[in-house]
């Protein structure tokens, strides 16, 4: 299998800002290095954060670094070597510099000094005054890379607690709030920077205008006017930016689609982060030897895996078949895994790592294999100990108007076993789509019937609060029962869609964030709704200019409308033309034609995106022809999402 070039394309998001890292930073004086030209790099807490998702550490030591220090700890003399300093633009920071190289015995030789954000001029200046360092300064430059390239094609500002400092209760900290967005600008910013991109900026509009809106409801427009105003001066202060748009960048809110965040995700992915104990990407196993104690290990589950590559994206049960048919293959190919593997019989783990030891010239492709046919395992055995099939059936069949208030009731008196957080999960849908089934006291007795602590309401009332509370009720609940009419009436047909296969056919859901990315790609987005700050000079390169002759838009769609239905296509052929491609599949196609593609899009999610938003961009990307790159304050899972909506709906009592 053929996984290398998509992961080694240059022109792919991360691969750009990695090549940046290794090109421009650390080979400042690359015209005049020799092979023994070895440098110490020095980074603060932050901006080793930045270089760890764009590179690994062997292409660090391939650029000459020869020794990675934090700046804050207490670091040995090496006055024959040069020193990168790779650090945030903050005045701590710059103390710590000027006390490394400035006196009779400066720590490094020469100073290569690089900032991840624009410097202020006051810390200039405090550089300029001490004289014993200007010498020693081989260069002084903005690198203007202050994100966290954490996928292929998404990145995050580490603004984990966005939801709570910028849709907190009004009370919160001003200056928090004001903070947060004018970092964020910059981080954001500087994701155009690092591409020499000039993006044409539209944004969600507030309800109202800005006397009646809420503070929080014009958070995405303060954000992109901010963002504007940032990459608006790079045409003058950076060399060869763009002077006319180059790709298009649309700032949404985490208040447009408050479903995705707690729905159950079925891709492998999702589910990995969901239902198993992982810190962050890392996932730790225990490996049984023959004659010792089990030994624990660790995994790193991201793209330098292929398998992970291909399959994070896809449905769980198509990647536990995937997985079993590789392994299948593998031991019919090889005479000695036969004579391990039981006869006739499926596959153990341990059987695997009998394997391993047999075949060692194979070593790395099995274990691979066992990695993930152990989590797949573990992951299909949880969703049978949860009863999740049924849960995620009912989660799914609200959204899309086939349930209500009698199938929820049934589950609740009938799945005693339920956990309290896949309850919760369930009500929060529910809650959404029926509001007005949580008015007065029948909110409580909901709770109650579900055997829910009352502070659980807080997550409920968080919902109200963050969809803002100008919106009529009437009108509100009216639009739901429309959807839910229209619906209800396509109700026969659901059925032959799902070809037997139940479980796939939970994959019907998509985040909303799909359906803006695809009219913002067709020039399809109602402006009035998603104003724009810019006004393109000409249609964006890749945009198919369809909106006169294409049937006109949904009239006014609200923040949290019900998703049309789709086909469901998880469980069609996986040679099918419409089906689910894994994305390493999305990248090999894409490989090679970027230069050929319409030009990036951008889309940004304030208060933290979720995988299934990931999966969406890497969808697009092939379906479009144009790459999509996901930007957001945080990537949050369930558990993370629901535990933030508590904060703020206690907060707000």
């Amino acid at each position: 299998m053929d996984f290398g070039a998509p992961a080694d394309d240059p022109k792919v998001f991360r691969n750009i800002c990695r090549d940046r890292i290794l090109n421009d930073l650390l080979k400042p004086d690359k015209d005049k290095e020799t092979k023994s030209s070895w440098k110490v790099l020095i980074m603060d807490k932050f901006t080793v954060k930045i270089m760890g998702f764009a590179c690994k550490m062997a292409e660090i030591t391939d650029a000459g670094i020869s020794l990675v220090e934090d700046l804050f700890k207490r670091r040995e003399p090496m006055p024959s070597m040069d020193a990168i300093y790779f650090l945030q633009p903050l005045k701590e920071n710059v103390i710590m510099l000027l006390s490394d190289m400035s006196g009779r015995c400066p720590l490094y030789r020469k100073a290569y000094i690089f900032f991840s954000s624009p410097i202020p001029k006051e810390l200039v200046t405090y550089i300029k005054n001490d004289s014993s360092i200007i010498p020693r300064i081989g260069a002084l430059r903005e690198m203007n890379l202050e994100f966290f390239a954490i996928d292929m094609q998404g990145f995050v500002t580490d603004h984990d607690t966005a939801l709570n400092d910028l849709y907190g209760p009004s009370e919160n900290n001003s200056k928090v709030f004001n903070d947060t967005v004018s970092t964020m600008a910059t981080r954001i910013a500087t994701t155009f920077a690092s591409l020499k991109e000039f993006p044409s900026v539209r944004y969600r509009a507030p309800k109202g205008d800005a006397s009646t809106s809420t503070k929080f409801d014009m958070v995405p427009k303060w954000l992109a006017t901010a963002v504007w105003d940032i990459v608006s001066k790079y045409k003058s202060t950076i060399p060869e930016f763009p002077q006319k748009e180059t790709c298009e960048l649309l700032i949404v809110d985490r208040p447009i689609d408050q479903i995705a965040p707690v729905i159950h995700e079925w891709t492998y992915d999702a589910m990995c982060h969901d239902l198993l104990e992982m810190d962050g990407t890392k996932y730790t196993y225990e490996v049984s030897k023959a004659g010792s104690e089990p030994e624990q290990k660790e995994a790193v589950l991201e793209d330098h895996d292929p398998l992970w590559l291909e399959l994070r994206h896809i449905h769980i049960a198509d990647a536990s078949e995937r997985l079993y048919e590789k392994m299948n293959n593998f031991v019919s190919k090889n005479k000695a895994a036969q004579l391990h593997s039981r006869d006739g019989g499926e596959i153990s783990t341990r059987d695997l790592q009998k394997i391993v030891q047999a075949l060692p010239q194979y070593s790395d492709q099995v274990e691979k294999l066992t990695l993930h046919i152990e989590i797949a395992g573990k992951i299909n055995r949880f969703i049978r100990e949860y009863g999740l099939r049924d849960i995620g059936q009912l989660e799914q069949d609200l959204v899309f108007g086939d349930a209500g208030a009698k199938e929820v009731i049934s589950i609740l008196r009938s799945k005693q076993d339920m956990s309290p957080e896949n309850k919760l999960r369930l009500l929060v849908i529910y809650a959404i789509v029926y509001p007005e089934k949580f008015e007065g006291d029948k909110g409580e007795k909901l709770m109650q019937l579900a055997k829910l602590p009352r502070d659980d309401m807080d997550v409920i009332k968080c919902l109200r609060y963050l969809e803002g509370s100008d919106t009529k009720k009437s009108s509100r609940s009216g639009t739901f029962s429309l959807k839910f009419d229209a619906a209800k009436k396509k109700n026969a047909a659901r059925t032959e869609k799902h070809d037997g296969e139940e479980t796939w056919a939970l994959s019907r859901f998509f985040p909303l964030i799909e359906e803006l990315i695809e009219k913002l790609g067709k020039g399809e987005l109602p402006l009035k709704e998603y104003p724009s700050l810019s006004e393109p000079s000409s249609a964006p390169k890749g945009a198919t200019q369809t909106a006169q002759t294409a049937a006109p838009p949904a009239q006014n769609p609200q923040p949290m409308s019900m998703r049309s239905r789709r086909t469901p296509t998880w469980a069609k052929s996986r040679n099918s033309g419409d089906s689910q491609s894994s994305d390493s599949s999305v990248l090999r196609h894409s490989s090679g034609d970027f230069k050929r593609l319409g030009n990036r899009i951008f889309v940004f999610m304030i208060g933290g995106a979720t995988r299934s938003e990931l999966r969406t961009v890497h969808k697009l990307t092939m379906k479009m022809k144009r790459e999509i790159v996901l930007g957001s304050s945080s990537i949050d899972d369930p558990p993370q999402f629901i535990s933030k909506l508590k904060s703020i709906g206690s907060a707000s009592n």
